[in-house]
């Protein structure tokens, strides 16, 4: 999901675009939450859902090159001439298209100018709004594919295309319903909007602080309570932000500090911050929206997607907890200041408004079944309602709020509008010439017949990928890229989907360019390639647990009877626990690297699936035997040692 804070760029100052930048913004949410309402069809609007995308698409270019500079980074002052040119040629053509698209795509096959025209725009605008709101990686992805579109059929062996012509190719990947007005758009301009929108209102209402004061409540009072807290709080806002630098900015600016006073170092506190936000995107039941997502690319139920996630995110959040205390433990921090802490009746008698609109939005989603923007919507209404009413702790919305809340997801999805265009391009390529196939059948020959290396090669792939990118926009690309190969070779769906959205997620903690960890870093004032690292320790679960669920469905409640589950996530709990404390080197003592070792192996082996195969059972066995043996001989030369220094 796209940035719920500000975009980086600040709006122009000139005049026009004072005024112009927030109304394109604010209509192009409430377009979005119109069409999700179904506003349009009661007013006696019927339209194509192509019609509605293009106008979108139209008031989302001018958007991006009203705010977004042509070099990246820099801060402007003006809207240069060339820049309100290409706004106003991409308002233009977006409005060209959704007005005349039902007569435009009938006259597409005779190569008529006007459908020439308008998708050269389309398509060169897109490519030049995705580099400036996002970066050149996935650009040149993108131009990759469209040169190799045109090549492909010279290209001799398994990688060769079917020939398609200029004209036809360019007509077909801006304007049909396959290509650019397909589903990532279609996604990116209802679903993730909606929820862009529910997550401005929380912030606008107090949600984040509600979020920080709970969790104050519930772990300020435990050992290294300062770090539980930032993981608490980081996995409740951000499995609606679906951003992990939002999640940082909504929650960090509190926490990281309160870490550093506790006594965590900067580079952990940043770290702890930095994989908490990014696991708040894999936290049912919102997922950062990506849940629903997936629910569309595989054409499931989006409760099943939910449970499916459940046990996952548990395991990455055991880890961070066990760490989090073994850390403080270790270092000897301990709960936080009493008068830091606020009353639990305090906290709920006015929190109590943000309980209601997740429990209307889990009601709607899974038993009255309805789609995933209405629900969003419902839960908005929610807090809108309430937060006029009441607000938190006193701060009542007002309604200039509501403006804001417009003109901010207006604002802030503008990156994600130009990834699900980008998307929608290499998926046009795919099947027009039917690379596609052929890509899919690559990767495959590439793990050579054996699954771990596959999974390996789309491990890295995943990683390489997602680098830089939101959430939802790593999801779409890794779902048309990645995930077909493993379904190829067997791997269920649904199996295949989430493995590349965790290894997908890792690429905002893993260096080189670790853009959660280097954000948090700077508000830790800590070195961001050390807390990259450190980070990726934290949050070793999300990069091991992915290979676990394809070959064992329980991880996913999938496919087992009660007893396999429960066995299943049990040693996966086990070896969660006993491979973290390795990491750490403390369990109930500092441990010497003999003992490390022993807890890394009793883990390892309580970690491989039983599914794996008839001896697999016995893994957890041993494992069983090494982990009791292990942590109980820790604990008595812990107590020994402990009875020695007070005699």
């Amino acid at each position: 999901m796209a940035d719920i804070e500000e975009t980086e760029t600040a709006p122009p100052e000139t005049p026009v675009a004072r005024y112009l930048v927030p109304a394109l913004a604010a209509l192009l949410a409430f377009g979005s939450l119109a069409w999700s309402a179904d506003l349009y069809r009661s007013v006696g609007l019927v339209i194509l859902i192509e019609q509605f995308l293009a106008g979108m698409l139209g008031l989302g270019l001018a958007l991006v090159f009203l705010r977004y500079p042509a070099k990246r980074g820099s801060t402007r002052t003006t809207v240069p001439w060339y820049d309100l040119l290409a706004a106003m040629v991409g308002l233009g053509t977006g409005t060209y298209v959704s007005v005349v698209y039902p007569n435009l795509i009938d006259r597409l096959v005779d190569g008529d100018a006007d459908g020439l025209i308008v998708s050269v725009i389309f398509v060169v605008l897109c490519i030049e709004g995705l580099r400036r709101a996002v970066g050149n990686a996935l650009v040149i992805i993108v131009l990759f594919f469209c040169v190799f579109a045109l090549v492909g059929h010279l290209v001799p062996g398994e990688l060769e295309t079917r020939k398609v012509e200029f004209g036809a190719f360019i007509s077909y990947i801006a304007l049909d319903s396959s290509a650019l007005l397909g589903l990532p758009m279609v996604v990116g301009t209802t679903i993730v909007m909606t929820f862009i929108f529910f997550g401005q209102l929380l912030l606008c209402s107090g949600g984040s602080q509600f979020f920080n004061d709970i969790s104050l409540v519930l772990m300020g009072r435990y050992r290294g309570g300062s770090a539980k807290i930032a993981i608490t709080a980081s996995s409740l806002f951000g499995s609606v932000s679906g951003v992990a630098v939002s999640n940082i900015v909504a929650t960090g600016v509190v926490t990281i500090p309160l870490m550093k006073r506790s006594g965590f170092s900067p580079r952990l506190a940043a770290a702890v911050e930095a994989v908490a936000s990014t696991g708040g995107q894999l936290m049912p039941p919102v997922m950062g929206a990506v849940a629903f997502l997936m629910a569309d690319f595989l054409e499931l139920p989006y409760k099943e997607i939910v449970i499916a996630a459940l046990v996952p995110s548990i395991l990455y959040y055991v880890a961070l907890f066990i760490q989090a205390d073994l850390e403080a433990a270790k270092a000897g921090i301990s709960r936080v200041e009493e008068s830091m802490i606020p009353k639990a009746a305090a906290v709920l008698k006015t929190g109590w408004i943000f309980i209601l609109p997740f429990a209307a939005l889990i009601f709607a989603l899974f038993w009255l079944n309805w789609r995933a923007e209405a629900a969003a919507i419902l839960a908005s209404a929610i807090v809108l309602v309430l937060g006029l009413a009441f607000g938190y702790q006193g701060k009542r919305m007002v309604v200039a709020d509501i403006w804001h809340c417009l003109v901010a997801t207006g604002n802030s999805v503008l990156d994600i509008l130009m990834i699900v265009a980008g998307a929608g391009f290499i998926i046009g390529i795919l099947q027009v010439t039917g690379l596609g196939f052929a890509l899919t059948q690559f990767i495959v020959q590439a793990g050579e017949g054996n699954l771990i290396l596959l999974l390996l090669i789309a491990a890295v792939l995943c990683i390489i990928l997602g680098m830089g990118m939101p959430t939802g926009g790593v999801y779409i690309l890794l779902a048309i890229l990645v995930a077909p190969s493993l379904v190829e070779v067997g791997i269920p769906p649904l199996a295949a989907h989430m493995f590349i959205l965790y290894l997908g997620m890792m690429s905002l903690i893993t260096p080189p360019v670790a853009v959660a960890a280097f954000f948090a870093a700077s508000i830790a004032k800590a070195p961001p390639m050390a807390t990259g690292w450190t980070s990726m320790r934290f949050g070793w679960t999300a990069y091991v647990v992915p290979f676990l669920f394809v070959f064992s469905p329980s991880l996913l409640l999938q496919g087992s009877d009660a007893f396999h589950l429960v066995l299943a996530v049990a040693s996966a709990i086990g070896g969660v626990w006993l491979i973290s404390a390795g990491m750490i080197g403390y369990f109930a003592q500092p441990m010497s690297f003999i003992v490390r070792l022993g807890f890394f192996a009793a883990g390892i082996l309580l970690l491989i699936p039983h599914e794996l195969a008839d001896w697999a059972i016995w893994t957890d066995v041993i494992g069983t035997i090494i982990g009791v043996l292990i942590v109980s001989q820790d604990i008595i030369a812990a107590r020994a040692k402990r009875a020695a220094i007070a005699n």
